[in-house]
């Protein structure tokens, strides 16, 4: 099987074909004010309200010839025989941090109880409270030090934001190592389905990054400007050893890509990763944060003579001439959240007013209450698919960081 029927994203623009979504679960009801640090929450979202925000989202995409699949189907569906079962649940186990052998054997008891895999991951993605656990003991001191934690296994609250455990870039896979112990645990359900999936598993994908490296990299940095450029941001959460990595891999096997461009980004949490002040919504139009207008340092890492020797430059320049520059046009437009007024901009960056979802050329979602930053991107041309966010923004990700695009139309 080639995997240029299952994988295909060479542009942040081309039509949408398929795309992987998570729709919120009760991990979302499991976290409290006093977790929201430890799971990188800034609030809590109402799961009813987010549920049907998210619904309406994916019915947007269906409406619009998309190919909608879901992360929780695909791992479960990925589980098909007991060796596999019994694998995915003793990583899930191990990298749960479940240190005492007699919780870990509880855990797996648990685990193989539910009537169907579905029901299993949904559990493991939700997490798993000690008073689940049947004859739940404190048998060491460790646990009862953690006596007053809730949990033997965390709720993964940020999994509704697929962007970021896994890119798609070109016919392959960046299987991501994430920054924080708590979001790298997402990482597992994309390996066993890209190892494991009926649809996946005998499609020679290639593996541009993998989640056992020991250097950082999240898919909100990894931006595929065209089929020669692909953009990475150098963030809070990825670590620039990384971009290289994923240029070599890519360059050693991919003939289309020619240049990957490391942006060195400031590195605090109003710009995590790259798509939080910066997504592309037409050929020659972008979103931005005013912000990340420049000067910005950017190192564009190129092929060399040889498939092991690869050639960087460092160049300081404005961001609207690096895009004019690398993508060879002759004017960019940069459309900057909430219109560069300090206000508007400030709290509809917080909503993600910059990260948009291009779902054809010049055709994206966008969160209904950046309602100033959707006037300005109208007034440019850009036709709107308006979807509802009261509750969805308050996990800080717009609609690119809640989809995976698995295939795209190449553009004309």
């Amino acid at each position: 099987m080639n995997n240029e029927n299952v994988l295909q994203t060479y542009s942040e623009i081309g039509r949408l074909k398929k795309v992987l979504l998570h729709r919120p679960g009760k991990e979302i009801e499991n976290l409290t004010p006093d977790l929201m640090d430890r799971l990188l929450f800034d609030d809590i979202p109402y799961l009813e309200i987010a549920r049907q925000e998210h619904d309406e989202f994916a019915n947007i995409l269906r409406n619009n010839g998309v190919e909608v699949v879901y992360l929780e189907d695909l791992a479960a569906e990925s589980i098909t025989n007991e060796d596999i079962k019994n694998q995915f649940i003793d990583e899930f186990i191990a990298e749960a941090s479940i240190k005492s052998k007699h919780k870990r054997g509880a855990v797996k008891e648990y685990l193989l109880s539910f009537s169907s895999n579905r029901e299993m991951v949904d559990k493991m993605m939700e997490g798993i409270k000690k008073e689940e656990i049947k004859n739940y003991k404190k048998t060491s001191l460790a646990d009862m030090i953690e006596s007053d934690y809730p949990f033997i296994a965390d709720p993964m609250p940020n999994l509704y934001f697929t962007r970021d455990p896994f890119a798609t870039i070109g016919g392959g896979v960046s299987l991501n190592h994430m920054r924080t112990v708590t979001r790298n645990r997402e990482t597992l359900f994309a390996k066993y389905i890209f190892k494991y999936h009926p649809e996946y598993k005998d499609a020679n994908i290639p593996l541009w990054y993998d989640r056992t490296e020991d250097t950082a990299i999240e898919g909100g940095d990894e931006l595929i400007l065209s089929d020669k450029v692909i953009a990475v941001g150098v963030s809070e959460r990825t670590d620039g050893a990384s971009v290289e990595k994923l240029a070599r891999r890519i360059f050693e096997k991919d003939e289309k890509f020619e240049v990957v461009l490391a942006f060195d980004i400031p590195k605090k949490r109003a710009f995590m990763h790259l798509d939080t002040v910066f997504t592309m919504v037409d050929y020659d139009k972008f979103t931005i944060h005013p912000e990340i207008e420049g000067p910005l340092t950017v190192y564009s890492i190129r092929k060399g003579s040889t498939p092991e020797d690869i050639i960087i430059e460092k160049e300081t320049m404005e961001l609207k001439n690096i895009l004019e520059k690398y993508l060879e046009l002759d004017n960019v437009t940069l459309i900057r959240c909430g219109g560069g007024n300090m206000i508007d901009a400030g709290r509809e960056q917080w909503n993600d007013g910059s990260n948009t979802l291009a779902i054809a050329p010049g055709e994206v979602v966008v969160y209904s209450r950046n309602h100033v930053t959707n006037k300005l991107l109208q007034a440019n041309g850009v036709k709107l698919h308006i979807m509802p966010s009261s509750e969805l923004s308050r996990g800080r990700g717009g609609p690119r960081c809640m989809s995976m695009p698995l295939v795209r139309e190449s553009l004309k």
